[in-house]
């Protein structure tokens, strides 16, 4: 069963084609590394990669593959606690330009908003140490709505902050009187985040479905060094969802199938409940 999930994974990755990807729910490193394999027997090669495990988290890693060099990799915890998973800070060489890539996978929504600030806070205090001027990306499963300020808002569950969300209000994808951040903004004040998005049509913007009900939990979000026009720029409008039809099954999104019986077990039938999203940069 495990080598049908690494070719089914392998088989959207190498139709993807990216030059770096982020990657969440790594069971440990050595799958990670037989998933590389199994990328280079369809075709693709992935030189270098990076992996962060909690150690008492289990099944949670994340990591990153890239063709372009890894030049360092950083594990930053969140939490003892295994309900957390640590924040990924890849450094990469591209094209002779450095580049952060923050990888995020979040508290679930099982947990309320109060777990997901936590690890906004996390990473709000790595950005806030840089110069304005250096590049980085965050990417991954933020189990947040790119508006979760308007969606959670009259949960009872989930609002135990008075509204204020980790994506929005920490990260600062909105300003203070709480509109959305719009790439022409960040681009002339040289401050706050972009969420791309934006950058697709509203009945577009999910990657998730709950209960026949989309919801954007998988993000890309820029800094504005990645919009002025000096050295790694994003191409807008590049933003996109990956959805080939094998991805799907009578109208919805084809996840790793469970036996009906007990116990309970992968049928090897299906992908990722997620859909993949990718964006592409380039150097001016």
């Amino acid at each position: 069963m495990q080598r049908i999930k690494l070719q089914h994974t392998a088989r959207v990755i190498h139709d993807i084609n990216a030059d770096v990807i982020g990657l969440q729910e790594i069971e440990s490193e050595s799958v990670l590394k037989e998933l590389k394999a199994e990328i280079n027997r369809q075709g693709l090669y992935y030189p270098y990669y990076a992996f962060s495990r909690n150690k008492r988290g289990g099944a949670v890693s994340v990591a990153l593959l890239s063709r372009y060099p890894i030049t360092s990799a950083l594990s930053h915890p969140v939490s003892a606690n295994s309900d957390y998973r640590n924040i990924l800070e890849g450094r990469i060489d591209f094209k002779g330009h450095p580049l952060r890539i923050y990888v995020n996978h979040w508290k679930s929504k099982m947990g309320p908003e109060s777990m997901r600030i936590r690890s906004a806070k996390v990473v709000k205090k790595l950005i806030d140490k840089l110069d304005k001027n250096t590049p980085y990306v965050l990417v991954g499963d933020f189990n947040s709505h790119y508006e979760e300020y308007r969606t959670f808002i009259k949960s009872r569950r989930h609002n135990d902050t008075n509204g204020v969300t980790g994506i929005n209000h920490i990260l600062q994808t909105i300003d203070e009187d709480e509109n959305p951040i719009t790439y022409t903004t960040m681009k002339s004040t040289g401050k706050n985040l972009y969420n791309l998005w934006y950058e697709l049509p509203s009945d577009q913007r999910w990657s998730h479905s709950f209960k026949g009900k989309g919801e954007a939990l998988d993000n890309i979000i820029i800094s504005p060094a990645l919009a002025n026009s000096n050295g790694i720029e994003y191409v807008r409008g590049s933003f996109e969802r990956f959805t080939p039809d094998y991805l799907f099954y009578k109208g919805k999104v084809y996840r790793w199938q469970q036996s009906k019986t007990y116990p309970k077990h992968h049928t090897g039938e299906g992908y990722s409940d997620h859909l993949p999203v990718w964006a592409v940069f380039e150097v001016k």
